[in-house]
């Protein structure tokens, strides 16, 4: 479960247009995303009751990440980084999953996350924002037990 929803990246419809070409201010997937629980590829019982990441600018050129998981159980998650989109690494804090992150924005819908955790990868999130801006899917990547690949789809839905 927690190598499902740490902290978060998706995929989409991706433009043509270069990302450094427009402000990242214009980005759409600045804003709050909640996942929608009933579609996890988990078992109910298994589901977090939710889960909602917030991705933001602070204007220096550093894109803010924010993740709010409250498991079945009732305990929570959250964590936060800070990181360039540049793919260089920064400090992850909070997160049952990673230590580190890496960014990067193809285009202003589409941004790719690397994580690792103690020098080890954990996960690539892919996450990509709808034509009409309404919606985000994150495509996680990360390896099993037996060292074989997975991808998952996580459907979100952006939060007023």
């Amino acid at each position: 479960m927690k190598a499902l929803l740490p902290i978060v990246l998706l995929v989409g419809l991706m433009r043509s247009e270069p990302a450094v070409s427009q402000s990242r201010n214009s980005s759409p997937l600045i804003g709050s995303w909640a996942v929608d629980v009933s579609r996890l590829p988990m078992p109910p019982e298994g589901r977090p009751k939710s889960a909602i990441i917030t991705f933001s600018d602070d204007g220096a050129g550093r894109w803010l990440t924010k993740v709010d998981i409250v498991y079945a159980n009732g305990s929570e998650n959250h964590s936060t980084g800070t990181a360039t989109l540049d793919g260089k690494s920064s400090a992850v804090k909070g997160s049952d999953e990673a230590d580190t992150a890496a960014f990067k924005m193809p285009a202003p819908n589409v941004l790719i996350m690397a994580l690792a955790e103690g020098g080890v990868p954990a996960s690539t999130r892919i996450y990509t924002v709808s034509a009409d801006g309404r919606s985000l899917i994150e495509t996680a990547v990360y390896f099993g037990n037996d060292g074989l690949p997975i991808m998952r789809t996580h459907y979100f839905a952006r939060l007023p």
